[in-house]
């Protein structure tokens, strides 16, 4: 039986409802049931309280921003009715893209927008990313992105600080940004942000030494570099060439080899964005050793197939984004691996361009801008996967909240536990929305996901206690949310 103190001092198990449906509680003078005397700020009422260990009928009571306790029969200054409804850990996206510069781009949402549309989709907290200008302290990358992101967002937030090769002889600078609290540090093995395995080795050797994660996105560059280079020397422009100058099995290769280099660092791994079967078995053979790494995948590759490359048009390079899509074997394989639990998280990815700027590439699909808009369908969509039999409840809740938050180390968050905070989803299993530009709010005049429909979409967001999506609408305030010190 799993015991945790709530705010008031007093013991809770939340698989006490076994005992006649009532919480039990552990108080200082011995052993009872809660009497229900204490009115909480608010109580979500009459759900189905679903976590990452367990599913069980029982309210949810916050008391200033924090969850105080959970039961039956609590009471409240305000309710939400949540009858037949889900109420899970609000969701956790450790991989978004706002406001990010790409060559003369911009991605489209901006952190007000960007995070409003995760907050409609279930999403509590973001990690999005710094990058450092040439000579730049890194703390103060990293104070110039709070001071951009501060005023805007709506839900809570952290950033990963990236080191590509000019951070290399700045290694030393690394404690000031774990002492500013930035924990996770990304490391590339593509674009001119690319590592070599030398430099990789330095940079997870002194990431480990501060104690953060590095967070990784392998693929091959140099054997990318070369397929591009042959196809555009042979007119091979179209969206079609993009998948085959970035294989499948030189993304599993770029993951074996990090891992192998992390293991000499003796330095933890996350890998992003894992696309294919090959990948991903390199991360659940390295996890069968007993090495510290984790993976996770994106919607993109679990809804869409390279084919999507084969439109005409504009409509051919919209999906374009790196590691590419795969064939439909692949998607089968992710969802399996999910099920599986060799990869233990679900992020997006999120980092969309205008049809506009996609279009600047048609003539060479190495020029498209890569990303694609998800942050908002995340969290409903993998609950797809449940209504398919692919995933339970809570393997659903772990790979979208809980997961997410313990690994990448985010206080208070993913959990359903008092004196965590109060970041609730109250999801509607039977909520159908239909995907479009219509119904979805990222900033951005395409979805890759048009047409897709989904039973099961979040109806209530609350975080630390303050609702901010109320009937599906949005109801919070720009600058709202809040910096977290990892």
């Amino acid at each position: 039986m799993r015991l945790v103190y709530t705010n008031r001092t007093y013991i809770l198990s939340p698989f006490a409802y076994i005992f006649k449906y009532q919480l039990l509680l552990l108080t200082g003078t011995g052993l009872g049931y809660n009497s229900g005397a204490m009115s909480y700020d608010l109580v979500i009422k009459g759900g189905m309280v679903v976590t990452a260990e367990a599913t069980w009928p029982a309210d949810v009571a916050i008391q200033s921003e924090r969850i105080a306790a959970v039961g039956l029969d609590l009471p409240g200054e305000r309710e939400i009715d949540a009858t037949g409804k889900l109420v899970i850990p609000g969701g956790v996206d450790v991989h978004v893209h706002l406001e990010m510069p790409i060559g003369r781009f911009r991605s489209a949402d901006s952190f007000f927008s960007g995070s409003r549309a995760a907050a409609l989709g279930g999403t509590t907290t973001i990690i999005d990313f710094v990058e450092a200008a040439p000579d730049q302290p890194l703390v103060e990358a990293l104070a110039a992105r709070r001071a951009l992101a501060d005023p805007q967002v709506v839900i809570d937030y952290a950033l990963h600080m990236t080191l590509g090769p000019a951070e290399i002889p700045r290694l030393d600078q690394l404690p000031d940004v774990r002492a500013a609290g930035c924990r996770s540090f990304k490391l590339y093995m593509a674009y001119g942000f690319c590592l070599s395995d030398g430099q990789m080795m330095q940079a997870l050797e002194a990431v480990q030494a501060v104690g953060g994660m590095p967070v990784v996105h392998a693929e091959n560059w140099d054997v990318i570099c070369t397929l591009v280079a042959r196809h555009l020397a042979h007119g091979r422009t179209q969206p079609h060439w993009h998948p085959r100058s970035r294989p499948d099995i030189m993304e599993g290769e770029a993951v074996g080899r990090v891992i192998d280099i992390a293991t000499l660092a003796g330095a933890p791994l996350h890998i992003f964005h894992i696309s294919c079967a090959a990948a991903a078995q390199q991360l659940a053979a390295a996890r069968q050793r007993g090495l510290p790494v984790t993976g996770e995948t994106c919607p993109q590759y679990l809804f869409l197939t390279q084919e999507a490359y084969e439109a005409p048009g504009v409509a051919g390079a919209l999906p374009v984004c790196a590691p590419p899509l795969r064939p439909l074997a692949d998607q089968a394989a992710l969802w399996a691996a999910l099920g599986r639990g060799d990869l233990q998280i679900v992020a997006t990815d999120h980092c969309p361009f205008t049809q506009a700027e996609k279009a600047t590439g048609l003539a060479d699909f190495s020029q498209i801008p890569g990303g694609v808009p998800s942050i908002e369908m995340r969290l409903a969509a993998v609950y797809d996967g449940v209504r398919r039999g692919l995933l339970t409840e809570n393997q659903w809740v772990a790979l979208c909240c809980t997961n997410p938050a313990r690994r990448l180390g985010l206080p208070g968050k993913g959990e359903i536990v008092p004196g965590f905070d109060a970041d609730l989803v109250i999801f509607d299993p039977q909520r159908e929305k239909v995907l479009s530009t219509d119904t979805l709010h990222e900033q951005v005049d395409w979805t890759p996901y048009a047409g897709l429909r989904l039973q099961g979409w979040p109806i209530v967001t609350i975080r630390r206690g303050e609702p901010i999506v109320v009937n599906g609408e949005f109801v919070g305030q720009a600058g709202s949310g809040r910096y977290l010190l990892r």
